[in-house]
C-alpha cells in the first residue's frame, strides 16, 4: 500500500528502526532517534543494493517518488545510481576547484609577490568587486566571450571606462594561465578587442617649458606651509618619482653619505628594485628635514601621525596652494617634465627610461637591471638638478646636446 504525506509525518520512532514501504522500491527508514531516511532498494546485474533518496522533512513524500523514478530510469539503462552520483559529485566538486574564482586567485598568489602592494590590492579588489560576483563560480573553461562581455560592460555604464580595460586585461592573463595549467583551452578574453569604448588617454598636467619651470621652483621655496610638504615640492622635481614612491620614502632606504636611494621592489610598480642617484640638491633637501623627520620611519610623516606618510593628495594639493590648476601641474607631472626635457637635451633614451622605472617587457631582465646604466644616471641626475637649480635662479640657460654615454 502507498504512503500518504499523513502517514510520513506521524511515524513515530521505536526502540528499533523500522521500514514503511511505499511503492516500486521505496520505502522510509524511520530511526531510534527519530530520524526519517528515504532508500530505494534495487537489483543490478543480479545483485540487490540499497539507494539514498535524501531525509525527511527536506525531501517530501512527492519529491522522494520523483527521485526514485530518476534513479530507476538510470536502472533501467544499466546505470547504478549510486556510482553515478559518485561521477555527478566528483564533476561538480572538479568544477568548483576550477571556478573563474579559484584559478584567478591562484593566479593572483603566484604573481603579486612581485607586484607592489598598491597595484596588487587594486587588481584583487576589482576581482572581487566586478568580477567574482557576476561570474566567479563558473568553471573557467565554460565561460563565453558574452559573460565576460556582460561583466566588462556592467563597470563601462558607471563611466569606470579605463577600470573595464583594465579589467579586460587582468581577465585575459587569468584565461592564459588557465591554458598553461590546463583548466582551459582558450583566451575568450581575447574575442572582445574592440567591444568597450576607446579610453580617452589623459596626460598628467605638466609645465616643460623652462621659464614656466623656474617660476613653480621659485615658488616651492616660497612654500610657507608645512616643512614636510616643503621638502617633498623640493625633492619631487629632482628625483621625478610617482607620487605614491615619493611619500613612502623610509630614512632607512636613504644613504645620504652614499647620495643613494634604494627602493624596495614591493614599493614600485613594475615590483623591481630601483635605485635613486641623488643630486647634491636631492641630499641637501633631504638633510634639511632629518633633523625633523629623521628619527621616524617615515621620511614625509602624516601630519596625524608619524607612523603612516603624508596624504596621496598632500603634493597636488600644495600645488593647489601655489596657485597651480589641475589642468597646469600636477605631482605626477614631474615624471612628464624631467623625460621631457632630459629627452631633449640629448641624453640616452634608456637610461631615461631606466631612472623612470617604465616597465621591462622581459620580467626575468627587469629583475637583475635595476642597476643598468647607474653611472650615467647618476651623471644625468645631478645634470637634471643643476638644470633646474640654474631656472631657477633666472640664469640664462643654453641647453647642449649631450652625447650620449656608453651603457654601464
Amino acid at each position: 500500500m502507498a504512503l500518504t504525506d499523513t502517514t510520513v509525518r506521524n511515524a513515530k520512532a521505536k526502540d528499533k528502526p523500522y521500514k514503511l514501504a511505499d511503492e516500486r522500491g521505496m520505502f522510509l527508514l524511520v530511526s531510534p532517534n527519530g530520524s526519517k531516511w528515504w532508500r530505494l532498494k534495487y537489483r543490478l546485474l543480479g545483485k540487490e543494493k540499497l539507494f539514498s533518496l535524501g531525509v525527511y522533512p527536506d525531501i517530501g513524500l512527492k519529491d522522494a517518488r520523483k527521485r526514485r523514478d530518476d534513479a530507476r530510469a538510470l536502472i533501467a539503462n544499466g546505470i547504478d545510481p549510486a556510482v553515478n552520483r559518485q561521477v555527478q559529485k566528483a564533476a561538480t566538486l572538479e568544477r568548483a576547484e576550477n571556478s573563474l574564482e579559484v584559478v584567478a586567485r591562484e593566479w593572483f598568489a603566484k604573481h603579486s609577490p612581485k607586484w607592489a602592494k598598491s597595484h596588487s590590492s587594486k587588481i584583487i579588489v576589482r576581482l572581487e568587486k566586478d568580477v567574482f560576483p557576476y561570474i566567479g563560480a563558473r568553471p573557467i573553461a565554460e565561460v563565453e566571450a558574452p559573460e565576460l562581455l556582460k561583466v566588462l560592460q556592467r563597470i563601462e555604464s558607471r563611466g569606470a571606462i579605463e577600470t573595464a580595460h583594465r579589467a579586460h586585461q587582468t581577465c585575459g592573463q587569468i584565461f592564459r594561465y588557465a591554458i598553461a595549467t590546463g583548466r582551459a583551452k582558450r583566451d575568450i578574453a581575447a574575442d572582445l578587442r574592440g567591444a568597450l569604448q576607446p579610453v580617452i588617454s589623459k596626460h598628467h598636467a605638466s609645465i616643460t617649458e623652462p621659464k614656466a619651470i623656474g617660476a613653480l621652483l621659485r615658488a616651492i621655496e616660497g612654500y610657507d606651509g608645512s616643512p614636510f610638504t616643503k621638502c617633498a615640492l623640493r625633492l619631487a622635481p629632482l628625483v621625478f618619482l610617482r607620487p605614491g614612491e615619493l611619500r613612502h620614502a623610509e630614512w632607512t632606504e636613504i644613504d645620504l653619505d652614499q647620495a643613494q636611494w634604494r627602493i624596495p621592489g614591493e614599493k614600485m610598480k613594475m615590483g623591481v628594485l630601483h635605485i635613486v642617484p641623488l643630486s647634491t640638491q636631492a641630499v641637501a633637501a633631504l638633510r634639511d628635514i632629518q633633523p625633523l623627520t629623521g628619527h621616524n620611519r617615515y621620511v614625509f610623516p602624516s601630519v596625524r601621525t608619524s607612523d603612516r606618510p603624508m596624504s596621496e593628495n598632500t603634493v597636488n594639493a600644495a600645488l593647489r596652494r601655489l596657485g597651480y590648476t589641475n589642468d597646469q601641474m600636477t605631482g605626477h607631472g614631474f615624471r612628464s617634465m624631467a623625460s621631457t626635457l632630459l629627452n631633449e637635451n640629448g641624453w640616452n633614451r634608456d637610461a631615461i627610461e631606466r631612472q623612470l622605472a617604465h616597465g621591462e617587457r622581459n620580467e626575468v631582465r627587469a629583475a637583475y637591471n635595476y642597476a643598468e646604466f647607474l653611472p650615467e644616471r647618476g651623471d644625468m641626475m645631478q645634470w637634471w638638478a643643476d638644470y633646474l637649480q640654474s631656472l631657477a635662479t633666472g640664469a640664462k640657460v643654453i641647453p647642449l646636446r649631450r652625447v650620449k654615454s656608453k651603457a654601464a
